[in-house]
């Protein structure tokens, strides 16, 4: 459904979506009424008696300013209302009644114009609005409505209507987003086909203020096409060959510009949107009153000056104020302040190792540290007399604000030796690997390159596709998605291609490297998580500001949810996805998808940003791009499961002094560590808290008798009778997706009972279950024929798997060799190996 807020996360804003519609009209010529309901009389001879409409046209103003991110195909179609008339939010709006239009300007200007040629008779749900307790035949409605292509042919698809139901945005219709009628349709208008002039439609909202409901007064309506004026009291009929509908956005959606203002004007306007849109204020126990008394003073100070620099800095420091991610501006108009805040350095850039050690973690050549003796590697003890951790956690960075703490450390690690230049000298204290504490004063001078090589950024190309794959030497597959926010028909082409070549050639596992992704659209993001599901799943939940209660509102029927592709596209081999801090907004929400039902394992050595909401932008003086988390998101079960924390890896890669070295010299050691994980099952590793539990042997029949699998059946490896013929160890790897019961024995077929007890007079078996012995009175001893032989079974079952690796051996020694009746064997150990790993 094209709801009235569509997720768009990163630097994106969540889209508020409802639309009014506007035409020549005439008043209504004739017009009945609904039962119980006061007729209205009808202006005589009113109603246009020519043909019916052939072209509409129009234009669509947006000033929503992320409007176009993404868009490759837009479109305007005729939308059936099939969806909205009975109020089926999982409607799909049939292809055979989609009518295309044409964009006749550019798409990318606001406003872009469209026209669209209506079909002679059209092939959409005909709908009996009314509500006579008779089976009529109906009419066609249609809202003509803006769209976005992204997926398959030209038409229309489930994904591309959002999952289903009706428009609420960017359509002829103004479409409620108040919580107490949401996605109720209150004006606008409507295309309305009549297959023939014996059909009726409401001609205003009955008591209920519902469309479509038993209480409408009802007209009648000409055959053929007509434009309803929903805007008008009672609706009007408009049967011109060429009406007008334009597209509005609507007011929820519409850009808040406080250009217009003065500086305190805007502040005070800014922070009552904060106080009531601002979508974690009690998650973060932020405290408004507080800020307004903190920045006021200085917008006010701003004003009286005219100082529009002044100004900038302020309104920085309050949006600094806020720990979010998401919340920021333009800093354009202070540029020359941060080239000079980080224009001096000492050659010196800050690493900290998992175990909280501050280390030089690159050296520039020839620089004032290198000079001072500083080594890589070196512990970093002290600056200017000041604990180096009070020192690191004094800075400001200037790419604040955080939602994530462990991502602000990392940034004032960065930002630490960053100085302006007047500074002159700085006062270093260290300890070189294997010496002793020492300390040298560096001179400040100008160089970026200690700056420059931990960025987040580091070593990414400029410029690379938004999805990109490859098969690593391991065999394994790659993809690296970068953004969320491109061409979104490229970005699912590209995806496609990847993962159908992937199971075309049957690739064992994929690797995402989710770990340079700033964001984009959410819904995108989910859908493209969807790949990797066979079945539909809710991936969380979202709530918003409404400001009819002044509370957030979550609708109960708007999960996000993951709509898998078709089949062929469906990928269930092992995934990998590598994040890391510049994993932001759409990016995680795709990454934590992933973790849903422990479909992926994640690895990183730091979690996602925790930017876990939808933005929302407006203007501020000096035409300053502002923007605002305004979506709280959730969880299926509604927490709140990003903002703050991100996407915590599964496996946290060490940071160490070694795996900065290697990462200098060009290794990744984070994607060798994922190459390792998808290698191996889930629960590798891992020491189970307890053995499984050992059936009795009651429980170990009844377990065999219903079929229960074998371990070699849930094995990757499987051996020939030529291989298991000759003494040695086989190793069985055995991944579960979860506890189960399975059935641990050795099974010996003979041709005769004679033989049988002849071979097992040389043969002994042994059990052991975590390095631990078995006794063999624990096992159901069994003959039994089979195919024609007989057949000795010595067996167990095991219950209750622990998350972990368990090891399973069976020995089985022949003393001598032996004659099956249908080969010879050779005395010597077969001794099977099980490694069944539990997630």
């Amino acid at each position: 459904m094209k709801l009235k807020q569509f997720q768009v996360f990163g630097w994106i804003v969540i889209f508020s979506l409802a639309l009014s519609a506007c035409g020549g009209v005439t008043p209504l010529g004739s017009g009945t009424e609904a039962p119980g309901i006061e007729a209205t009389e009808p202006a005589l001879g009113a109603v246009d008696t020519g043909e019916g409409p052939r072209v509409v046209t129009g234009e669509v103003a947006y000033t929503d300013l992320f409007f176009t991110m993404g868009v490759a195909e837009p479109i305007v179609i005729l939308e059936d209302q099939g969806g909205f008339v009975k109020r089926d939010r999982k409607f799909v709006i049939p292809v055979e009644s989609q009518v295309m239009g044409q964009i006749t300007s550019d798409f990318y200007t606001s406003p872009f114009t469209y026209s669209l040629t209506l079909p002679a008779e059209p092939k959409g749900t005909l709908n009996d609005v009314d509500h006579d307790g008779q089976q009529d035949t109906g009419v066609m409605i249609f809202a003509v409505a803006y769209w976005t292509n992204t997926w398959g042919d030209p038409y229309l698809e489930r994904r591309d209507q959002g999952g289903g139901g009706w428009s609420s945005a960017y359509a002829s219709t103004r479409v409620s987003d108040a919580s107490d009628s949401f996605l109720e349709v209150y004006g606008g208008q409507y295309l309305v086909y009549a297959p023939d002039a014996s059909q009726q439609f409401p001609s205003d909202f009955g008591a209920d203020e519902k469309l479509f409901t038993d209480d409408d007064p009802l007209m009648d309506l000409p055959a053929g096409w007509s434009v309803i004026d929903m805007d008008q009291k009672p609706f009007t009929i408009d049967r011109s060959e060429n009406p007008s509908l334009d597209l509005y956005e609507p007011e929820s959606s519409a850009l808040d510009d406080f250009t217009g203002l003065s500086y305190t004007e805007a502040f005070d306007a800014m922070l009552e949107k904060f106080r009531k849109e601002y979508a974690y204020t009690e998650f973060k126990n932020i405290d408004w009153d507080a800020r307004e008394e903190e920045f006021r003073p200085r917008f006010e100070e701003a004003e009286k000056d005219k100082d529009a620099h002044a100004y900038a800095l302020a309104l920085r420091d309050f949006l600094w104020s806020i720990p979010d991610t998401h919340v920021g501006m333009d800093t354009s108009a202070l540029n020359d302040d941060f080239s000079a805040d980080i224009a001096g350095g000492i050659g010196l850039a800050l690493g900290e190792t998992s175990e909280g050690v501050v280390i030089a973690r690159y050296i520039t050549p020839g620089s004032p540290a290198e000079e001072a003796g500083i080594q890589f590697g070196a512990e970093i003890v002290s600056m200017d007399g000041k604990p180096i951790d009070e020192v690191v956690s004094a800075v400001v960075p200037w790419s604040s604000p955080f939602s994530n703490p462990e991502v602000k450390r990392l940034q004032q690690l960065r930002y630490a030796t960053r100085f302006r230049t007047e500074k002159g000298e700085v006062e270093v204290t260290f300890v070189n690997p294997g010496g002793s504490e020492q300390t040298a004063v560096l001179q400040v001078v100008s160089e970026r390159n200690s700056f420059s090589v931990t960025s987040f950024y580091a070593g990414e190309p400029e410029t690379s596709l938004p999805v990109e794959f490859e098969i690593l030497p391991s065999g394994y597959g790659y993809i690296k998605i970068s953004s969320f926010s491109d061409n979104q028909v490229l970005m699912i082409q590209a995806w496609e291609y990847a993962l159908q070549y992937f199971i075309d050639n049957e690739v064992p596992g994929v690797i995402l490297d989710m770990r340079h992704n700033d964001g984009g659209s959410g819904w995108l993001a989910d859908q493209m998580a969807a790949y990797f599901f066979t079945e539909e799943t809710v991936a969380g939940k979202g709530s918003s500001y409404d400001e009819g209660t002044g509370e957030f509102y979550m609708d109960p029927a708007s999960d996000a949810v993951m709509i898998p592709p078709r089949e062929g596209l469906q990928y269930t081999g092992p995934v990998v996805v590598m994040v890391g801090p510049a994993c932001v907004s759409a990016c995680e929400f795709f990454s934590y998808n992933l973790t849903i039902n422990d479909r992926a394992i994640v690895v990183g050595q730091y979690p996602t940003s925790g930017a876990g909401g939808g933005v929302e932008a407006f203007l501020m003086p000096e035409d300053t791009y502002v923007q605002l988390t305004v979506s709280r998101q959730m969880d299926a079960d509604g927490n709140i499961h990003i903002e703050g924390g991100g996407v915590e890896p599964d496996v946290r890669v060490p940071v160490t002094v070694e795996s900065f070295q290697r990462e200098q010299a060009g290794e990744d050691v984070i994607l060798e560590a994922a190459v390792k994980v998808i290698s191996q099952p889930k629960g590798a590793g891992i020491t189970p808290s307890a053995p499984p539990k050992l059936a009795s042997k009651e429980e170990a029949e009844n377990a065999f008798s219903s079929g229960a699998s074998f371990l070699e059946d849930k094995a990757r490896e499987q051996y020939s009778s030529e291989e298991l013929a000759a003494p040695g160890v086989f190793t069985y790897t055995v991944p579960l997706a979860k506890s189960e019961t399975l059935i641990w024995g050795y099974f010996w077929c003979t041709t005769t009972t004679e033989i049988l007890e002849q071979n097992f007079s040389q043969i002994e078996v042994a059990f052991e279950l975590n390095g631990e012995a078995v006794p063999l009175d624990r096992f159901v001893t069994a003959d039994l024929p089979s195919g024609g032989n007989q057949c000795r079974v010595i067996y167990t079952a095991l219950t209750d798997w622990k998350t972990g690796e368990h090891t399973l051996r069976t020995s089985t020694t022949f003393k001598s060799a032996i004659n099956d009746g249908m080969g010879d064997y050779p005395a010597g150990d077969y001794v099977s190996v099980y490694s069944v790993f539990v997630p």
